[in-house]
């Protein structure tokens, strides 16, 4: 597995993930739908282009903060994450419109022993989403209960 062990993350390490996505309509109605979400603010175009601010539906934050995260684990965290143990701090400064692309970058806030498990360690990440124009559109920390090299202390 690719994913990184405890041990070799450096506190303040910053990852420019390369994997980017382009959001779709698809993304935003499914991802909706599929949580039982109705808001109008991500559904409904009509609505969005007349009775809102911003003219044109809001990707759903919930779907932006799991692309954030899901696009930070294969150059972090893949195969060697035991758990994850809280989000914090969770903002969306911008908002994401369905046909912007996002692209990330994870930043290692800090790590220690686990208490309980001597084959883990607890690692804070602090995720940031951006659109193709930079805007910060989502970021979060992130703890995330990792294991530690066979043998490794």
């Amino acid at each position: 597995m690719p994913g990184l062990h405890f041990e070799e993350f450096e506190i303040g390490h910053v990852f420019h993930h390369s994997l980017t996505r382009t959001v779709t309509e698809m993304d935003n109605m499914l991802f909706s739908n599929m949580t039982l979400n109705p808001q109008p603010l991500h559904i409904d175009r009509h609505f969005c282009e007349t009775q809102t601010e911003w003219g044109q539906p809001l990707v759903n934050s919930l779907f932006t903060l799991g692309l954030l995260i899901g696009i930070s684990v294969n150059d972090t965290t893949v195969g060697t994450t035991i758990a994850n143990l809280g989000m914090n701090d969770v903002k969306f400064p911008n908002p994401l419109f369905q046909g912007d692309s996002v692209h990330c970058t994870t930043e290692v806030i800090s790590r220690r022993e686990s208490r309980s498990r001597p084959d883990a360690g607890i690692v804070e990440f602090e995720h940031k989403a951006f659109n193709q124009h930079d805007d910060l559109v989502a970021i979060c920390r992130r703890q995330a209960f990792m294991k530690k090299r066979a043998g490794g202390a």
